[in-house]
């Protein structure tokens, strides 16, 4: 693929991540993602339209508001290289296709949903639930994306995915009196499995569950976290399967070649 293209195609991906800064923001405080136009979260005060260009705009305002000066997060360049990065991994992987649009979509809800998750300990129903949907429908079409599974391994995924997590949750809870898993988490394993089937779910719940324990042990070790403060899994299981799309097949050949 042309270098040019690969370029254009970072430039779409933050663009998209701004977008996605505001939806991370503003859904789980219940505002809208439309109006008003992008604002100072401190001041209130609307950016400027060359403040609000991705990546530079943080840079040559030096992560600070131009109004009141307070602190910009570095999440939001942060948010915005991912979706670029995110966009040139989809098209370089699968080429340039007008298909690989909706991969991308998924690969945006799940940046979306690990953020709030990590800040909030949220997973917000207005992503998870329409993305099951979305996802059978992707997979009932057929012809959108190739790639993705069929209709009948989509609706196993989100039963298997949804009821089965939600089930060992129950007998969690029953046996030991604790909250082991958030229905939130619960969701949004079903919407990953009616965008990867069935096919995606011991592979992603396995590497989340191995990355999750790894990440949360250094956290309390090393950052003094207290072990009765939740940890969001949003995150691990959104990593785990985005990375499924592109390494699944190859490391089930791999554990199955050596089985």
């Amino acid at each position: 693929m042309p270098d040019y293209a690969v370029f254009f195609v970072f430039l779409f991906g933050i663009t998209g991540g701004s977008f996605l800064n505001v939806c991370i923001h503003r859904l789980p405080l219940g505002e809208s993602i439309v109006f008003p136009s992008s604002h100072c979260p401190q001041c209130h005060t609307a950016i400027l339209w060359r403040d609000n260009i991705p990546l530079l705009g943080w840079v040559l305002l030096r992560g600070r508001c131009r109004h009141c000066r307070n602190a910009i997060s570095p999440i939001y360049p942060l948010v915005e290289l991912l979706a670029g990065l995110l966009a040139v991994q989809v098209v370089v992987h699968d080429g340039l296709r007008w298909e690989n649009l909706i991969v991308i979509l998924l690969g945006y809800a799940l940046i979306v949903l690990s953020f709030i998750d990590f800040r909030h300990y949220i997973l917000p129903d207005v992503i998870t639930l329409p993305g099951m949907v979305l996802g059978v429908a992707v997979a009932w079409s057929g012809w959108l994306v190739p790639t993705l599974p069929e209709i009948r391994e989509s609706l196993m995924g989100v039963v298997i995915g949804g009821g089965g997590l939600w089930a060992f949750g129950w007998t969690f809870q029953k046996i030991t009196g604790k909250v082991g898993m958030g229905f939130g988490d619960v969701k949004l394993l079903g919407m990953i499995g009616a965008w990867m089937g069935w096919q995606a779910l011991p592979f992603t719940l396995f590497f989340s569950a191995l990355v999750g324990s790894v990440v949360g042990i250094a956290w309390m070790v090393w950052a003094g976290r207290d072990r009765s403060q939740p940890i969001p899994f949003g995150p691990y299981l959104a990593g785990a399967a985005w990375a499924y799309l592109f390494v699944g097949d190859a490391v089930y050949a791999w554990y199955l070649g050596n089985g």
